[in-house]
């Protein structure tokens, strides 16, 4: 197998580019969410965070304006300029992300955990113990493993779901560390629902008498 010559943060860091373009360009086309099968179940966060998003799009874009008028030399200009651009489309496409790629409940009980392009967690539906509706306000970072051995994906510094497992996961954190949680929290708009949806696949899975 022929290997990259790039190294493996700056593939990342492509791929991650990638992965905001794309984001980008099926939420400007209303194409819908990414990664969902006829019969999955989506669970988006995106709603939790949209202000703040848009709120942070509305300084990047002032910022700009501001510093375009105030800078009078214009190497500098030109380059802040690009600086304050980049950071508009940042934000922008990050949120994009986020809302075309929810969470993902498999119509097998499996589970697909994910923040935009900074997180995509496999869980496969033997792993899965039990899924419950809890609404927790964890401080915490993106990925960051306690030291009961959860995992937080808070969005708008709330969790509304706990999936605890069967065995420890190893997953990928947002900047590339790896890591492995006994639980994972996280939040979805439709968490009831969800929770719901699990139990009713668990029960059919089940043996009859």
């Amino acid at each position: 197998m022929r290997r990259s010559p790039l190294p493996r943060p700056v593939r990342r860091l492509v791929g991650h580019e990638l992965t905001l373009w794309r984001g980008l360009v099926r939420w400007v086309g209303r194409r819908g969410p990414d990664g969902v099968g006829g019969d999955d179940l989506a669970a988006p966060y995106a709603p939790a965070q949209a202000a703040m998003m848009y709120g942070l799009l509305f300084v990047a874009v002032a910022e700009t304006v501001a510093l375009a008028v105030v800078i009078p030399w214009p190497w500098l200009h030109a380059l802040t300029l690009v600086v304050d651009l980049w950071g508009c489309w940042y934000v922008l496409a990050l949120h994009a992300s986020c809302v075309v790629r929810p969470h993902v409940l498999g119509s097998d009980g499996s589970l697909r955990l994910r923040y935009g392009p900074l997180l995509d967690i496999p869980v496969p539906a033997s792993h899965v113990a039990t899924l419950r509706a809890d609404r927790a306000f964890p401080d915490a970072r993106l990925g960051a493993v306690g030291p009961s051995g959860t995992a937080d994906l808070p969005v708008g510094g709330m969790t509304t779901l706990t999936v605890e497992l069967t065995e420890p996961l190893a997953f990928t954190r947002p900047l590339g560390r790896p890591a492995e949680a006994r639980a994972f929290r996280f939040h979805a708009e439709n968490a009831a629902e969800v929770a719901r949806a699990w139990r009713r696949i668990r029960e059919s899975a089940e043996p009859g008498p």
